[in-house]
């Protein structure tokens, strides 16, 4: 028996060694024992300044609906909304509105945003219930309901799990220690609560968004150290739907009958498993998640990572539409699992949606939004379409159309976005993870501060540059993400070759920095085929899906059932067009990209990026039920095409809003 308990101790002892020589970042707020050590670690929001396109898309923000919200969707976003004590709206739409606005705010140093998010903040603070609950507290029976609000749901753990991010935001750019003293007083009060009002106990929401209230519970805990925290972490998981299950079994693999699942759920749910393995660390939670994205794929996939939930899972049609939600909350998990996995198969996937997906979504004025867009969209109208929830507009850019949560939600893609670019490194260096013109300043080596430029026209061209500066020269490790589509790279400092080899798709540059050194990165971008719903055809190069241009004819319509007007977008070219398949396997694609990229290019007028191929008219694919009829399959040889071959010009898919993006592919008789 003591031999054996000999044995133990030293196991012990050894297992105890290794893990207290895992490196964690030394200046940032990074995971604490005995959560794992994490690759990369989110910087202080302030530390990452947008430039160029970035910088004009938070700029549109900052003029358009996230800076006005408040006057343009007053009923909700007014002075009487419940999180400002008022007896309005007081459930999700007010805080998801701030999710957006407080790193916006912060982006810019812009003071008026500032002042609309401080006034939300200090309510909360200011008002936190002595047992630890804050936010509006539930209304007196009989109250009156103002039509458009929801009112009934206050007391729901949902809408605090988005008030927990904008105060984690907060502090993250002003280091406010209220928060702190908020944060722990109303996670004992979950402590208390939760055994008997479980996360669903109002609504099925928080139920599923779980991750969301787990993700803010260890970000606190690497602050105060408090072990509760960790066992309030167990009881949220366990309270939180079973994503792991979900993603790893068959579930999503159901096509008809079609899987009860929500389509934001899904994606706001991939963080979850990844979250909770930080305090558990087994691979199946690993696993799970990028099993889940497979299935997606394989059954309600589309060529631009999204996938057809239009509410529920839809399968693969590229007429189903995909919602903006889904869209700004999967990017926010990819966010998450980054810097937890330091995996850059998850910087791809964030990169593909916010420069696919994004852009198209949202009007140029930053104004309208199609609450569902189709991957295969050829007209935007108020007509019927086969969506499961095709009620009120759901296709046009409108402000209320559709349903109103993305007209609050949408508003934290491109901040949250640009301040997940760069990351500080577990040996207290910096990295580029994400690709776009930014500048970030942060403390590397023994915490001498830096700044790093990054000037470059990615996502359409292949060039990235970066110039440091210091005031003294500075020995620190900088990584540089290979992206896992990239075949071929050229890397130089100052003019020189660096014979580097990425390792699990990072290059690691470990020198002394002297202040204008320059780091030169040339990623190759070659054109890549794929197949999707009836055997239909995308085309990518590096980050960028490839659309058939339409030319387009917008209309502002006005209808008594509507509160505001919206916008109608018509075709004026055609759009049946099927390629051929040796234009595929000759990569018969020339390519034409513009000198500069300017400020604002997700239009036709503006794209940097043109592609000119052939293609011939498939008499079959015509327009049915006010959409692009099914995609006709191959039949090869026997599908008929027009006789004359046309040129047709294809655009990056974020510069549409019109466009066939899975095309026919047709095969000429021998």
């Amino acid at each position: 028996m003591k031999r054996i308990t000999i044995i133990l101790v030293l196991v012990t002892v050894i297992s105890v060694s290794v893990f207290s020589k895992e490196k964690r970042n030394a200046y940032y707020i990074t995971n604490q024992s005995p959560l794992i050590a994490q690759p990369y670690t989110a910087l202080p929001i302030g530390a990452i300044h947008a430039e160029g396109f970035l910088k004009e898309m938070l700029q549109r923000q900052r003029d358009g609906l996230t800076g006005h919200l408040d006057s343009v969707y007053a009923l909700v976003c007014g002075d009487n909304n419940g999180w400002l004590g008022g007896t309005g709206d007081g459930w999700e739409r007010g805080p998801y509105w701030l999710d957006g606005l407080v790193p916006l705010a912060y982006l810019l140093d812009d003071d008026e945003l500032k002042a609309k998010a401080q006034k939300w903040i200090e309510w909360s603070i200011q008002n936190q219930q002595e047992d630890g609950y804050f936010g509006p507290r539930p209304l007196p029976e009989g109250y009156e309901v103002i039509p458009g609000t929801q009112q009934g749901m206050r007391n729901d753990w949902w809408p605090k799990m988005v008030m927990l991010k904008v105060l984690q935001q907060y502090y993250s750019a002003t280091g406010d220690e209220r928060i702190i003293r908020l944060m722990t007083n109303y996670f004992r009060y979950q402590m208390k609560m939760l055994p008997e009002n479980e996360l669903g106990y109002v609504t099925f929401w928080a139920n599923r968004r779980g991750g969301d209230n787990l993700a803010v519970v260890y970000w606190l805990y690497n602050i105060t150290g408090d072990k509760f925290l960790l066992d309030l972490a167990e009881i949220i998981h366990k309270q939180t739907f079973d994503w792991t299950d979900v993603y790893s079994g068959n579930m999503i693999r159901r096509l008809n009958p079609l899987p009860d699942l929500h389509c934001v759920n899904v994606a706001q749910g991939l963080k979850e498993p990844v979250v909770y393995y930080q305090q558990h660390p087994e691979e199946k939670y690993l696993e799970a998640v990028k099993k889940g994205l497979a299935s997606i794929k394989e059954v309600h996939g589309f060529v631009n990572g999204m996938y057809g939930g239009d509410e529920q899972l839809h399968g693969n049609d590229p007429t189903q539409g995909s919602e903006l939600c889904s869209a700004v909350e999967m990017m926010f998990c990819f966010e998450n699992i980054i810097p937890i996995t330091g995996d850059v198969y998850y910087a791809d996937y964030l990169e593909k949606i916010a420069y696919n997906v994004l852009p198209t979504q949202i009007d140029d004025d930053y104004t309208r939004r199609q609450y569902f867009q189709q991957v295969n969209q050829i007209k935007v109208d108020d007509t019927e379409r086969n969506f499961f929830n095709d009620r009120r507009g759901r296709n046009v850019f409108g402000t209320t159309t559709g349903y109103p949560c993305c007209t609050c939600n949408m508003h934290q893609g491109w901040p949250k976005f640009v301040q997940n670019t760069w990351y500080a490194t577990s040996d207290n260096g910096l990295a580029a993870l994400v690709y776009g013109p930014t500048k970030v300043t942060a403390k590397v080596a023994n915490g001498e501060e830096v700044t790093i430029t990054e000037e470059t026209g990615y996502p359409f061209k292949e060039q990235v540059q970066f110039t440091i500066e210091s005031d003294n020269a500075v020995k620190f490790p900088f990584h540089l993400r290979i992206p896992e589509w990239c075949k071929s790279f050229s890397l130089k400092v100052n003019g020189a070759d660096q014979n580097l080899k990425a390792e699990n798709g990072i290059v690691k540059l470990d020198r002394e920095w002297k202040s204008g050194d320059k780091v030169e990165l040339d990623l190759g971008m070659d054109f890549r085929f794929s197949y999707w719903s009836e055997m239909s055809l995308g085309v990518e190069r590096g980050p960028l899906v490839y659309a058939l241009r339409i030319e387009e004819e917008w209309q502002e319509v006005k209808k008594e059932e509507y509160d505001d007007t919206y916008w109608e977008v018509l075709p004026k070219s055609p759009w049946n067009y099927a390629i051929w398949d040796q234009t595929v396997n000759t990569v018969d694609f020339q390519i034409e990209v513009a000198d500069e990229v300017g400020f604002y290019p997700w239009n036709l007028e503006n794209t940097p990026i043109t592609v000119k191929t052939k293609g011939r008219r498939m008499p079959i694919w015509t327009e049915d039920r006010n959409m692009a009829g099914k995609t006709p399959s191959p039949a090869w040889p026997y599908r008929d095409v027009d006789d004359h071959e046309e040129e047709i010009t294809l655009i990056p898919y974020g510069c549409t809003t019109l466009r066939i993006a899975e095309f026919p592919v047709y095969k000429k008789m021998e």
